[in-house]
């Protein structure tokens, strides 16, 4: 029987916020154990929440970035549950009423290849609510300690409708909506941090079923890649078990992303078991339009929003464009040297290739990099208008990159620039025929490439200076 893939995502990302949810405590990473703590984040008797309206902020922004309708009201609800992560022995969450319903996340597929564009997809979400973060267990070999730093923290939920059906499609979700949370200034969504994590949840169903399959958590996937990994374990899983006549069990089990294998944990929980109600010690928050008008014009321009107007507006390829827009910094780069330039092809491929390469060959990040839009635009412009070659640019750049010259002041103190004396260039082609009278006779006998060893022996020859259009003009006339 053949089967179809069912999932849906539940992804936390922490919010980049100054202090904790509902205390001053600072929020961080890396601190010693348990100092990011106060009475609140503890829940020392008598210790009352407070509200922090950066992290609203953060989801309102969140919801409009990803479509999200803004709910004019939400509340915030106990979710219980007894575990040494939570002080309180409740989460302070929300349940009926979130902030942010529905909303999509627009993803694409892999291509046929690396340079062509995959198929585009809108994922839609069911919520996204706001809560804070537990602690965290570190386990020992004779022992479990419980830090409480991570307490507390901000944490955003987001649910996606079960409306993913391969490993590729929830892999694509996670880093488009990785992508967007970035951008917008939510979070960092660094995994190692514990920034973002996800929980799949996947079923299996025959192919033209509509009605949905028993499904299977999958946890503690820190990774994009072991996401996609994961699931595709999952389902191959499944598979098996119904192909060898077994049923397929509602539980949360455990992938090991080094092993490849999972693990059964626990029978998986339903709502009703966390005894939800709302939380007395918090008021409703109310949204109204002037709030959003405030949110509305900081909003950044989306990832593929972007790559379209780069596609149309630049007719940049789309092998640039998929380089340049995951990154607001080295779009917004791409954007002032493709202005002072007036060539964005020439520019973004410079950006995409050379910058990309000396930055990663360097450590270094684009913000701290010498070369800054003005050199790519006048190296560009040097290169268009015939002073400098495109391999002599490459040496230039090099420099450049270096120095933080301008590309004009390294090519006039190295003495880089094009030859375009025809006396000179004549010179170098005639003994490059006489050098190699094999490629001038198959050049005569109708073969063009063998023109490209002359051009190539002249180019040699000139240190890579001699003007190449005018090389491939005398050296057409002298063999004529």
């Amino acid at each position: 029987m053949n089967y179809e893939a069912v999932i849906g995502l539940e992804v936390h990302v922490q919010l980049k916020t100054a202090s904790k949810m509902f205390t001053r405590v600072a929020a961080g990473y890396g601190q010693p154990e348990n100092t990011l703590t106060d009475p609140v984040v503890l829940a020392l008797p008598g210790a009352l929440p407070v509200l922090n309206k950066e992290a609203l902020d953060k989801i309102i922004t969140a919801g409009l970035i990803l479509d999200c309708a803004i709910a004019p009201v939400c509340k915030w609800d106990r979710k219980n549950y007894f575990y040494p992560d939570s002080p309180k022995n409740y989460q302070i969450s929300q349940y009926d009423q979130p902030i942010c319903v529905g909303g999509t996340v627009e993803i694409e597929l892999p291509g046929p290849s690396r340079n062509v564009m995959g198929e585009h997809k809108k994922i839609p979400l069911t919520r996204i609510h706001l809560e804070e973060d537990v602690g965290k267990l570190n386990h020992g070999a004779s022992d479990s300690l419980v830090d409480y730093n991570r307490a507390g923290t901000p944490l955003m939920e987001i649910v996606s409708e079960p409306a993913m059906h391969s490993a590729d499609e929830a892999f694509a979700f996670l880093t488009a909506l990785r992508t967007a949370m970035v951008q917008g200034g939510i979070s960092d969504c660094d995994m190692e941090k514990g920034q973002l994590r996800c929980d799949a949840n996947i079923s299996i169903r025959p192919v033209g079923e509509t009605k949905l399959g028993v499904k299977v958590e999958l946890k503690n996937l820190n990774s994009i890649s072991f996401v996609r990994d994961g699931i595709a374990h999952e389902i191959r899983r499944q598979v098996a078990v119904l192909g060898s006549g077994g049923t397929i069990v509602q539980e949360t089990r455990d992938y090991d992303g080094q092993t490849g294998a999972s693990q059964s944990l626990r029978s998986k929980e339903m709502a009703h078991d966390y005894r939800y109600f709302p939380d007395p010690d918090l008021m409703p928050v109310k949204v109204d339009e002037a709030w959003l008008a405030v949110i509305r014009p900081t909003l950044p321009e989306r990832m593929f929003d972007r790559q379209r107007r780069y596609l149309e507006q630049f007719q940049l390829p789309y092998t640039l464009t998929s380089v340049l827009v995951p990154s607001l910094a080295l779009g917004a780069f791409f954007e002032e040297a493709a202005k002072l330039s007036g060539k964005p092809q020439a520019a973004a491929n410079w950006i995409t290739n050379d910058l990309q390469r000396e930055l990663a060959a360097a450590g270094v990040e684009l913000a701290a990099s010498k070369v800054r839009p003005a050199h790519i635009a006048g190296l560009v412009k040097l290169v268009e208008s015939g002073v400098i070659s495109s391999n002599i640019a490459k040496e230039v750049f090099v420099a450049m990159f270096a120095t933080g010259e301008q590309a004009d002041a390294i090519v006039e103190r190295k003495g880089l620039k094009q030859s375009t004396d025809t006396g000179e260039l004549e010179k170098w082609v005639t003994d490059a025929i006489a050098a190699d009278p094999k490629a001038a006779a198959g050049f005569k006998g109708g073969n063009e490439k063998a023109l490209n060893a002359i051009k190539g022996a002249v180019m040699k020859a000139s240190k890579g200076k001699a003007n190449p259009q005018l090389v491939d003009q005398i050296a057409r006339k002298l063999l004529a």
